[in-house]
């Protein structure tokens, strides 16, 4: 059976997750004397601060992994107290997603996205990836750049774009 679109999905997840864990090196040289602080910085004091913008990006691609998995959603603390903790999550989301095994068919079961409160969706998998988990991934993995940059760091598109960089070819090459 045909895993083209699944394979997709954990190539871009996990692409992007590199992207992220790119942003936290370059976090860490920036912000050499005040690391930790850097992680409760926000752009909005009703917005999410750093290290909760690192779990959020990493509860799209872990969620729809166990969901794979046929394992229940399963966010991760959004208290983020250290870069340290903050690679573990990409780690372990990374992980996850290595170890999907499902067929495209996955895409056109329904899932259940239970949103609080009481309430719920009922979508399908493609819809439940394609209108949710991609659209909140990068969301919050842009707040996560935003801040950065609001907070000085040196980054720019191509930080953000790390998945091109391999891809990248100079006019005047063959």
């Amino acid at each position: 059976m045909e895993r083209q679109k699944i394979a997709a999905l954990q190539n871009i997840f996990n692409s992007r997750l590199d992207t992220l864990n790119h942003l936290l090196d370059v976090a860490e040289s920036h912000f050499t004397d005040d690391v930790e602080s850097l992680l409760q910085r926000r752009i909005a004091p009703d917005m999410f601060p750093f290290g909760t913008q690192i779990a959020f990006t990493c509860n799209q691609p872990r969620n729809f992994a166990l969901w794979c998995l046929g394992q229940s959603a399963n966010n991760l603390n959004p208290n983020v107290t250290s870069l340290t903790e903050a690679r573990s999550h990409i780690s372990s989301t990374k992980g996850l997603l290595a170890a999907i095994n499902v067929v495209d068919a996955k895409l056109s079961e329904i899932y259940r996205l239970e949103l609080g409160q009481g309430l719920y969706v009922e979508l399908s998998g493609l819809s439940y990836v394609n209108d949710f988990l991609i659209p909140n991934f990068y969301f919050h993995l842009t707040t996560a750049y935003n801040i950065l940059r609001m907070e000085g760091a040196s980054i720019g598109k191509r930080d953000f774009m790390m998945h091109l960089v391999p891809f990248l070819k100079h006019q005047g090459d063959a």
